[in-house]
């Protein structure tokens, strides 16, 4: 049974009351850790788009896997950089642990990495810091690489072969084009960085099939969620922009904030290694759920249930193919608005400008990143893909996951 006494579904609209004090969020406080030179700076936003480059010529399939791999490379540079207070034992050993956590993770690249690593450490004074740098940002990446062995988050342990129950009613089933098989039905059982249970915080059963808020919520996704919709111009950017996997998002945003601050580099090593080790546990937990309760789709809901129905109805952008409940993009985004408010609060230092590649000449500004996540609960909705119950309750897993392992990252070390 889930634990009541956790924050309701609708929490996240209050959540922002989580930033905690800086020497908090650094290992020893804030007088322990190296302050962030222009170079050491540039090292970290360097290496952050390097990882990205990574990660995007990787192309794994799913959205988790490219989240673990960004976790696994900074949570094994988060460990290094903490150990030393001198600057180029921080570039050293930061540009080590990525270089050979990433190389190993995407081999493809390791041309590539051995470059940057090569440019990164010619640019270090030879020294015993620099060589202090080095061996522990080797030592750390092996050690964490160890660790994360195995851990059912590779694409094939994710994609594993699924095959939906018999339709009943609210049973999840396949949507057109149905030749697309069930994704994501592992992902729920690989093993997290921090959750002491995949189903910690799961969220209890979804609505009750004719319920009044259960019609309540088909009604809206089945008035605004089809192509012809009465969307407003708004509405139907809003719905496009936002279709994709929010992987697309959390680099851009994370970026934006490293190039804002001026904080020490472990904290802003901290606060990679931490945003993605969180998001990695909110999907495994938001999957973990979705296969357990098995909800339908609004597609399979309208077109075959017994309320409103409409044999011809189809949503506005093709619904994913695994079950509803609760919303993966809701889980990741509640986990990044839970992580972000800790670590810099509920706003933005600056203005963060977004791209999306599925509203391409669009850009959208945010302040805030509890407006962020309305968008995203919007979006889904918008698009006919989801209940906006469903949405609401992914956000709120999400936030639970960041409240909680926030209070926990000791464990992994940093």
């Amino acid at each position: 049974m889930p634990d009541r006494s956790r924050p309701s579904r609708r929490s996240f609209l209050t959540a922002s009351a989580l930033a905690v004090p800086a020497a908090y969020l650094l290992p020893g406080g804030a007088r322990a850790a190296f302050a962030a030179t222009p170079s050491s700076a540039g090292t970290v936003l360097a290496w952050h788009d390097i990882t990205n480059q990574t990660v995007s010529a990787a192309a794994f399939p799913e959205p988790v896997t490219q989240s673990r791999t960004w976790a696994v490379s900074w949570l094994a540079a988060a460990r290094a950089v903490a150990r030393d207070r001198d600057p180029d034992y921080g570039t050293a050993a930061l540009a080590q642990a990525l270089h050979d956590t990433l190389a190993a993770q995407v081999p493809s690249q390791q041309a590539a990495l051995d470059a940057s690593l090569a440019a990164a450490l010619g640019s270090v004074p030879d020294g015993p810091a620099k060589q202090r740098g080095i061996v522990a940002g080797a030592h750390e990446a092996s050690v964490v690489l160890a660790e994360r062995a195995g851990d059912g988050l590779d694409t094939a342990s994710v994609d594993i072969a699924w095959t939906p129950p018999p339709p009943a009613p609210g049973v999840f089933q396949l949507t057109p084009p149905v030749s697309r098989p069930a994704i994501r039905a592992g992902e729920g059982n690989a093993r997290p960085f921090l959750l002491e249970r995949n189903d910690q915080f799961d969220p209890g059963p979804p609505l009750r099939l004719g319920s009044p808020e259960y019609q309540r919520a088909l009604a809206e996704v089945e008035f605004i969620g089809a192509p012809g919709s009465p969307r407003t111009a708004e509405q139907t950017e809003v719905a496009n922009f936002w279709y994709p996997a929010v992987n697309f998002a959390y680099v851009q945003i994370t970026r934006a904030i490293l190039a804002s601050t001026s904080l020490p580099v472990p904290w802003q090593v901290r606060l990679v290694a931490a945003f993605n080790v969180i998001t990695t546990d909110a999907q495994i937990a938001t999957y973990n759920a979705k296969y357990k309760y098995l909800f339908w789709r609004p597609y399979t809901a309208i077109t075959t249930g017994s309320y409103l129905q409409d044999p011809a109805w189809t949503s506005f952008w093709v619904a994913p193919q695994h079950p509803e409940y609760p919303s993966g993009h809701g889980g990741q985004i509640g986990a990044q608005q839970g992580v972000l408010d800790v670590f810099v609060g509920p706003r933005a230092p600056a203005p963060v400008a977004l791209t999306s590649p599925d509203a391409p000449g669009v850009t959208r500004t945010y302040t805030d990143w509890k407006t962020i996540t309305g968008d995203v609960i919007n979006a889904r909705v918008w698009e006919g893909v989801h209940f906006r119950t469903s949405d609401i309750t992914g956000v709120d897993l999400g936030l639970q996951v960041a409240r909680w392992e926030a209070g926990q990252l000791h464990r992994l070390g940093i």
